[in-house]
């Protein structure tokens, strides 16, 4: 769906804004006044949102091209955040190759995409965040593959924070732990869920980020673990 119209709050783009995450940053960004044009490659449609952009595959340069420059219809661009990503667990041993290039694309890949694309549209005060992991840090056995390609996002933040700096942007990322989704709770049904990161509480990191309140922060990558 693309409706044109164009936006005097500040815009900001989420990925991934069909899930369970990307719909929490965007009701908390929706709470603080911004414009939000969701991108998924999920079918949504958000009448709250100011562009739900759907079928956008993200692995895919041109397509991503093509999304920003209907964005880029609305006005100037404030803010990125990049949700979009996935997970696999399993051994070294008993895994797939495939699923390492898998993550590369859907984590790592979809991220530097996106990046790409809104970095001309981005000005001085502009802020990146982007959603990397707490296990990249130190992988746990079967993470292997998973904590490669958020790695690869930490390192995509550090670096990509440096070269935009002077130009006034900033680019940060927050580092999650297990995340109180539906799917990781009927994936780990004995656990303690209040120890882990609710969405809304994670989606407020990210609010921050964006904020005029982090102007000085950048290149950051902040744990977000609640009591895991």
């Amino acid at each position: 769906m693309f409706r044109r119209r164009i936006l005097t709050a500040r815009l900001v783009v989420v990925t991934g804004a069909a899930g369970v995450l990307g719909r929490a940053v965007c009701a908390e960004l929706l709470a603080t006044g911004h414009a939000v044009a969701g991108i998924d490659l999920a079918p949504f449609v958000d009448p709250a949102l100011a562009l739900s952009l759907s079928g956008i595959d993200l692995t895919d340069a041109a397509s991503v091209a093509d999304a920003f420059a209907r964005i880029e219809a609305l006005g100037p661009l404030h803010g990125l955040v990049n949700v979009a990503g996935g997970f696999r667990w399993e051994t070294v041993a008993d895994g797939d190759v495939e699923s390492w290039d898998f993550l590369y694309r859907i984590n790592l890949r979809t991220a530097l995409n996106t990046v790409r694309a809104a970095r001309p549209l981005l000005g001085a005060g502009g802020s990146i965040v982007n959603v990397g992991a707490a296990g990249a840090i130190k992988a746990a056995m079967g993470m292997g593959a998973y904590a490669a390609s958020k790695s690869g996002v930490a390192r995509l933040t550090e670096s990509l924070a440096e070269e935009l700096k002077d130009a006034g942007i900033r680019v940060n990322a927050v580092l999650p732990s297990i995340i109180d989704t539906p799917v990781n709770r009927a994936d780990m049904p004995d656990a303690e869920f209040d120890r882990w990161v609710s969405p809304a509480a994670l989606a407020g990191v990210i609010g921050f980020l964006l904020s005029d309140a982090a102007a000085p922060v950048t290149g950051a990558l902040i744990p977000v673990t609640g009591r895991v």
